[in-house]
């Protein structure tokens, strides 16, 4: 009896043993399987530490409860452990300048609105998807098509501006500014009359209609009228043509035919003589001239035949592309070889609730998910978005000197489950040797 008890009991110590060894090894390899996790996460960011707009991450432990058979009743041991990596897509990064003219940097926790080509179509145009990504890399510059990129091959997207009503479109596009675009007349805000209305020689009835071309906010373009009555040799009105009581009285010099006066008020002579036209396209200032010269509107006093008189806009019609410049407050701007820049877009940023719970895609980019929450299109420097510094870039948040020290107690780690492994491995072979 005392030989069985005692065969029973070693058999229950090696089976407690096998058990405990066994345990030993499941809890190892978790470490080196969460280890390996750690190993991954770090070795990403020292990859991506010159990336642009890349959102360092880090990698939580936490012990994990499993079946463990060396656990008493009403007691629950850990012998696991488990290694997620957690985003940290709030982190801001240095922004330093670049020698791209046209990339963007965000100070905030906006994200641009981007988009990725699916393919392209027979004349090499991008086929562009539906699905919508955000990023923080902000290096954009022109493709041969005149899209804006960035060098992970995203798509920027705005709001452009419709060409045919010179408004902001209310949904969200691809920003393109093709080198073909045509360039916009400037609106007017002055006419300028030149010439001879009429002469000193009649006392009554003469009479002139001018007529000139003039540009609204938009760059439409409408006929501007002005007409001109005699009321005696050296007195003469000149008023809208669609608006009889925006008028002026302008008085002559009957030696010189240089105008004297407007509306009664004499002033000195070489300052501006105009008056204020008001009605369609916009309200403008019609420059008459200056007073005692007839560099402006004058009459003739010799009996010759008066020239008649020109009207002329100072809107500026023809220009060529020359580029594109970005602005902080997320406009997109052509510029040309006149010197004039006009609105052809506006970037917008999009914030989220949880920017951490974002789904990370390839090339810095994310899309939403349901812990992100709903994307809010914000403009610039509203609700959080964040500023924009234009010619600079975001750069990476990766903390190169603390991950590589990471590195280190990670591999210190993974080396310590690794013995454990090994003393396993030696303690089952003596237990398996005691069986026998």
């Amino acid at each position: 009896m005392m030989l069985g008890h005692t065969t029973r009991s070693l058999f229950h110590v090696r089976e407690y043993a096998m058990s405990s060894i066994i345990n030993a090894v499941h809890t190892a390899v978790s470490g080196l399987n969460s280890q390996s996790h750690a190993f991954t996460d770090l070795s990403n960011n020292i990859a991506n530490s010159q990336t642009t707009g890349y959102k360092a991450s880090t990698t939580s432990f936490e012990d994990y409860v499993t079946n463990n058979e060396l656990a008493n009743d009403g007691e629950a041991l850990s012998d696991s452990v488990v290694a997620t990596t957690r985003q940290h897509n709030d982190n801001q990064g240095m922004v330093t300048s670049s020698t791209n003219s046209t990339a963007l940097a965000i100070s905030g926790n906006g994200f641009f609105n981007v988009v990725q080509a699916t393919g392209q179509s027979n004349d090499s145009t991008p086929v562009l998807g539906s699905q919508q990504y955000y990023t923080r890399n902000g290096d954009f510059s022109q493709d041969k098509n005149g899209y804006l990129v960035n060098t992970s091959g995203y798509y920027l997207e705005g709001y452009n501006v419709n060409s045919s009503t010179g408004s902001l479109s209310t949904d969200l596009s691809p920003i393109k500014v093709p080198s073909t675009i045509a360039f916009q007349p400037t609106e007017s805000t002055k006419l300028t009359m030149t010439g001879q209305v009429g002469s000193s020689a009649t006392s009554s009835g003469g009479s002139a209609t001018t007529s000139a071309t003039a540009y609204d906010s938009k760059g439409n373009a409408q006929t501007v009228s002005l007409n001109w009555t005699q009321v005696d040799a050296t007195t003469w009105t000149v008023s809208n043509a669609n608006n009889a009581d925006n008028t002026a009285t302008v008085k002559f010099d009957a030696s010189t035919g240089a105008i004297a006066s407007v509306n009664g008020q004499s002033q000195a002579s070489g300052s501006a003589a105009s008056f204020e036209y008001q009605g369609s396209p916009q309200n403008m200032t019609v420059s008459l001239g200056t007073i005692g010269n007839t560099n402006g509107v004058s009459i003739a006093t010799d009996g010759s035949t008066p020239s008649g008189v020109t009207t002329v806009s100072d809107s500026v019609t023809s220009g060529n592309f020359s580029g594109i410049s970005m602005q902080t407050d997320g406009s997109v701007m052509a510029t040309f070889d006149n010197g004039y820049s006009q609105l052809v877009a506006k970037i917008p940023l999009t914030t989220f609730a949880d920017p951490n719970s974002l789904s990370p895609q390839n090339g810095q980019a994310y899309t939403a998910t349901s812990q992100s929450g709903s994307p809010q299109i914000n403009a610039v420097n509203t609700n959080g978005a964040g500023t924009l510094t234009t010619g600079s870039i975001e750069e990476s948040t990766t903390d190169l000197t603390g991950d590589l020290s990471k590195l280190i107690v990670a591999q210190q780690a993974y080396g310590a489950n690794t013995k454990v492994v090994s003393t396993a491995d030696q303690l089952l072979q003596t237990t398996l040797a005691m069986i026998q």
